[in-house]
């Protein structure tokens, strides 16, 4: 089945990008650009590389530049404080490459189902993408690499002034946290808020097996380890008071929940989660010295 975007509908794709120079001409290629209903636009945030330039040469994309890094600082400038206004907001990472049709499907997902605050797209390529798949279809998963929000559930978090903390790793499980809940605690929690679309996919290229490959896996694996503890917290929260009290910051909370973190005693997990609360525990030491990861 053929998806194409429609025109009586607005969907605004934003490509969220930190220093992907060397993928973003393929990720831009697999969009809609152009397409009638459609406004792509590419948030460039904390890049040392030329990635904004390449952004600059694509006719029909709009370049939105912040100067600091960090994947959901950038998300709440551009979502919640821009104000801009569409039917349905599709994201995609800047790494990432749609299937064709991608971008209408999430928003034809989100049309015909309107209980529905989000809709996800499905990992086409890597060792463990079916299991993926089988994940989001039974547990009613997102990945940060391709979802889509419906603009009504967007408006409604704006107006609640429910915020992402701008140091969370990956937004994408607190965005489906809030979508599952409906901007709610977590006893208010319904699967059926969340659409797995079938039609919605995407690639992404893997690192290499060189050195620099081998270092970028190795920072992915220490930021999972922190987003493991950060979820601990946001979880508290959420079963808790509910969103409208998450921080602008979760290292804020860093002191009360670092005494009770420990490494899992886990051969593939335990030196990722020893660095992790390093870190943890420098930011809480030097606040002001020590950025948000970049994700």
């Amino acid at each position: 089945m053929t998806h194409n975007a429609r025109p009586d509908r607005l969907i605004q794709v934003t490509v969220l990008a930190h220093n992907e120079e060397a993928r973003i001409d393929a990720c831009l290629a697999s969009l809609p650009v152009g397409e009638e209903g459609v406004h792509v636009t590419v948030v460039v945030n904390g890049s040392t590389d030329l990635t904004a330039a390449r952004v600059r040469a694509h006719e029909g994309v709009e370049l939105v530049e912040y100067e600091q890094g960090g994947k959901a600082r950038s998300w709440n400038r551009f979502v919640l404080e821009a104000g801009r206004k569409a039917d349905t907001f599709v994201f995609v990472d800047g790494d990432a490459q749609l299937v064709p049709g991608t971008v209408a499907a999430l928003s034809d997902a989100l049309t015909g189902n309107p209980h529905a605050n989000a809709a996800s797209g499905l990992p086409m390529n890597g060792r463990r993408a079916k299991a993926y798949r089988r994940s989001i279809a039974a547990e009613r998963g997102l990945f940060g690499d391709c979802y889509a929000l419906a603009g009504d559930f967007v408006r409604r978090m704006r107006e609640s002034g429910i915020r992402l903390p701008d140091d969370i790793v990956g937004e994408d499980g607190l965005v489906r946290a809030l979508a599952s809940t409906d901007l709610g605690p977590e006893s208010e929690w319904s699967s059926a808020r969340v659409i797995p679309v079938e039609a919605a996919g995407f690639w992404c290229e893997p690192n290499a097996l060189d050195a620099k490959g081998l270092r970028q896996q190795a920072a992915r694996m220490t930021n999972y380890s922190l987003r493991h503890f950060q979820n601990r917290i946001v979880s508290d929260i959420m079963r808790g008071p509910g969103p409208k009290a998450l921080p602008r910051e979760l290292a804020a909370l860093y002191p009360q929940y670092l005494p009770r973190f420990r490494p899992r005693l886990s051969p593939l997990w335990f030196a990722f989660d020893r660095t992790a609360l390093a870190r943890m525990r420098a930011r809480v030491e030097t606040p002001a010295a020590s950025p948000s990861p970049r994700t």
